[in-house]
């Protein structure tokens, strides 16, 4: 128990280079709901709804986070600074990080029967501030949702999505930052998608005048050699 504590406060602090130590870890409001999900969850398991809500509601009194005791989280889930919803069927993989503000948000059925309304997220996953990600839909591995960013379709592993709707950003992001993107959201003008598909549309042109070029060069007429 000690252990896996302990296992995701340095998990937490090694995506939060602010974090000085482990007990000032255990104050922040992301981890406070997490832990008071963790009962809620266990309460709702048991269809013990009205002890669930109650949990619910003195963790987002507390925290100002709201997680339905009905979501499932995975392992090292972190919430940077708070004023989070996530939804009743919101699926949580590991070592996930979500930013404030963000909304995992449900659609509700056209037919009215509940099911999966919420998204799921996959392991690695990153959230930026203010994000809005809608509907029954998925997230894939380590994809990164930018700031601000609306969601209301799948997401492909490893991808990077920007803007309103948002879209995959056309370029490698890594280079911005190894391994973990702060709030999903690589800085830079070369992440920007309508500059990336620029560079995309003038690397196009530069092969078709390479091609033109190696067209022209086949046709025109070879020197005759003169006989001895």
């Amino acid at each position: 128990m000690a252990s896996t504590l302990i296992t995701y406060l340095d998990s937490v602090k090694a995506r939060d280079p602010a974090a000085r130590s482990r007990w000032e870890i255990l104050l922040y409001p992301g981890v406070l709901a997490l832990g008071l999900h963790r009962v809620a969850h266990w309460l709702y398991g048991g269809k013990l709804y009205f002890l669930a809500r109650f949990v619910n509601h003195f963790s987002r009194l507390l925290t100002a986070i709201d997680i339905h005791p009905g979501a499932k989280i995975g392992e090292r889930f972190f919430i940077d600074h708070g004023f989070t919803v996530i939804g009743e069927t919101a699926e949580i993989g590991n070592d996930v990080t979500i930013y404030q503000n963000v909304t995992l948000g449900g659609t509700n059925p056209s037919t009215g029967v509940g099911g999966k309304r919420h998204p799921t997220l996959k392991d690695g996953v990153v959230i930026g501030s203010g994000a809005q990600v809608l509907g029954p839909i998925e997230v894939g591995e380590n994809a990164k949702v930018g700031a601000n960013a609306v969601v209301t379709k799948d997401v492909e592993p490893g991808a990077t999505m920007v803007g309103i709707p948002a879209k995959p950003v056309p370029v490698d992001a890594v280079h911005y930052s190894p391994g973990f993107v702060p709030y999903g959201t690589p800085c830079g003008e070369d992440c920007d998608p309508a500059r990336a598909r620029l560079v995309e549309l003038e690397d196009e042109i530069a092969e078709l005048r390479r091609e033109v070029a190696e067209l022209r060069a086949r046709r025109q007429p070879q020197p005759k050699v003169k006989s001895a």
